[in-house]
Formats: C-alpha cells, sequence, structure tokens
C-alpha cells in the first residue's frame, strides 16, 4: 500500500468503515504532532486505559 500523501510505501495502514489508508513513517509522525497540537491525543488518552513505560 502507498502512503496516502507521498508515494513512498505506506509503514502504517488505518481501516475504518471500508475505507483503508496508509501512511509512510513520516506523514505519520507528521500527523500525529498536527493532532498533539491540536489537543486530540490528549482527549482519546483520556477515553483508552493504556500502561507507559518510561
Amino acid at each position: 500500500m502507498q502512503c496516502h500523501y507521498c508515494d513512498d510505501e505506506a509503514d502504517i495502514a488505518v481501516e475504518r468503515g471500508g475505507v483503508k489508508v496508509g501512511l509512510c513513517g513520516t506523514h505519520f509522525r507528521e500527523c500525529l504532532t498536527e493532532l498533539e497540537d491540536e489537543g486530540w491525543l490528549d482527549d482519546l488518552e483520556g477515553e483508552l486505559e493504556t500502561d507507559r513505560f518510561d
């Protein structure tokens, strides 16, 4: 699968509602940074039960 944003091979693919989107590592990190800047990840983290190992 190809990255949604460029011609690189997708490292990660997500499917929702029958639509599958792939992202290369670079674009995945960029999307995560945008989501973090918007506070979306904080909201999601509150909904998920996760254990972090630092």
